[in-house]
């Protein structure tokens, strides 16, 4: 029996997360919602979701002893990182005055306002960014099989990640500004997005994500 692990911090209702994974599993597989460090560290595949806070994020993972097995599973075992999940994978976050995270890739989670006001646009655009939007794919992944380039996916977001290195970045959207939406290295694959919440091609990218191998 092969193990799916859903990351449960204890931020954030993980039920959508958890029947989309029982819908598209495959036979075989189990999906088990955990904040177990033993259950991370043995599965074999790890989906990270998350909301809330940056701060109260890094909080509840470290008080839970999740931080060194979210970043050895990042390392070695299909990894699918979910809002939170994608933007905690950085080295550092603007919110809450500035909070380090993980830092498996070197990058800034930004504020949307920051940018919104520069380009004159906050009365017209409103923060969080929310709802439908498309999502442009920047290279060929196992993740984005079936999926047709520009499908809409579903957001809630106040930050956005800007990684470095320009070359893990999967899907870009544009929200007055173009921003990474997606990031792919090795074995992981993260997204701004909910495809728990993004009808028929998020459920695609979930049952990708099932039969994905890491490579």
């Amino acid at each position: 029996m092969s193990l799916i692990a859903v990351v449960d911090y204890g931020m954030g209702n993980l039920r959508s997360v958890d029947q989309a994974l029982e819908h598209v599993a495959q036979s075989g597989q189990r999906v088990r919602v955990t904040s177990s460090a033993a259950d991370i560290a043995s599965a074999d595949r790890v989906v990270f979701p998350g909301q809330g806070a940056a701060r109260d994020c890094m909080r509840e993972l470290a008080a839970r002893q999740l931080v060194k097995p979210l970043v050895q599973a990042a390392k070695e075992k299909p990894f699918l990182g979910i809002c939170m999940g994608l933007q905690v994978l950085m080295s550092h976050s603007q919110e809450n005055d500035g909070v380090d995270c993980i830092g498996v890739y070197p990058g800034e989670v930004r504020y949307f306002g920051n940018e919104l006001n520069k380009h004159n646009s906050a009365e017209s655009l409103k923060i969080p960014h929310m709802g439908w939007n498309n999502v442009t794919q920047t290279m060929g992944h196992p993740l984005w099989h079936g999926i047709k380039q520009g499908s809409r996916f579903y957001f809630v977001h106040s930050y956005y990640v800007d990684p470095v290195d320009e070359a893990i970045v999967a899907g870009e959207t544009t929200y007055d500004i173009v921003f990474t939406s997606a990031i792919a290295c090795a074995n992981v694959f993260a997204v701004q997005f909910h495809p728990e919440k993004s009808a028929t091609d998020g459920l695609q990218l979930l049952k990708n994500f099932t039969q994905w191998d890491g490579h």
